[in-house]
């Protein structure tokens, strides 16, 4: 069972401020060191993110894309031969994260772009379409969404984790742990930022996603035997499309 709130904005694209040159640069900052402090300091959550894209990838597959890569935090639970290294297309807008992707992992395919634009890859190309905490950052999900619908294949797995974005377990785990650490960091505000990162709350994502894919499988964490967003902090989900 899926829990879907039906009582959030569903206009799209949605209108985000513009940043001021030290907004933009503390927001490339500190997406960077959150990466890195979520897989020190909250390993049992960044597991659950990677691991269950991980176990649950289809047995055959060849081409994959990852949206939002960031600096390949992904690619190290993926664990794949060079070969397969080969076939892997790694799409981000920062260029400072793709810089340390390129420089650990030399065979990916990294661009620099924006998912919620049209792409250059070739329609029905990708086995694989992985965003790991992507889709609730989009101001123009259902354009993002239209074009992962374009590149991947028919039977082609779109998986994806999302966070439990509004719910009481989400906020109350953001409050000790990313808003804390970005305050102490930057001494300011985390209030413009985490409102022009977390866009989409599941019942928007849930809604967009119908248009174009159906669902494979489903799992909530942490509390897998209750699917319901208040008391969990992330929702991975398999889907092909329709």
């Amino acid at each position: 069972m899926l829990l879907i709130n039906n009582n959030v904005k569903k206009k799209f694209p949605k209108k985000i401020k513009k940043l001021s040159l030290k907004q933009k640069k503390i927001s490339d900052d500190f997406m960077k060191y959150w990466h890195s402090v979520l897989h020190n300091n909250y390993s049992i959550v960044d597991k659950f993110n990677h691991e269950y894209v991980v176990n649950s990838r289809p047995k055959n597959f060849k081409n994959v894309l990852e949206i939002g890569a960031g600096d390949g935090e992904h690619l190290r639970y993926e664990k794949l031969s060079k070969k397969k290294l080969q076939n892997y297309f790694a799409l981000d807008i920062r260029q400072n994260m793709l810089s340390k992707l390129n420089k650990e992992f030399k065979g990916v395919n990294s661009y620099k772009g924006d998912c919620q634009k049209k792409t250059s890859f070739k329609s029905n190309f990708f086995d694989r379409v992985i965003a790991i905490h992507v889709l609730e950052h989009l101001p123009n999900l259902p354009k993002a969404l239209s074009e992962i619908n374009r590149v991947i294949k028919k039977n082609g797995v779109f998986q994806i984790v999302i966070p439990c974005e509004g719910s009481l377990a989400y906020s109350i785990a953001r409050k000790i742990s990313a808003e804390r650490i970005f305050k102490k960091r930057y001494k300011m505000s985390y209030k413009w930022f985490i409102e022009r990162e977390h866009l989409n709350v599941p019942g928007e994502i849930f809604e967009e996603l119908d248009k174009f894919f159906k669902i494979l499988s489903v799992s909530y964490f942490p509390l897998h035997i209750i699917p319901l967003e208040f008391c969990n902090l992330c929702i991975g989900l398999n889907l092909k499309k329709k």
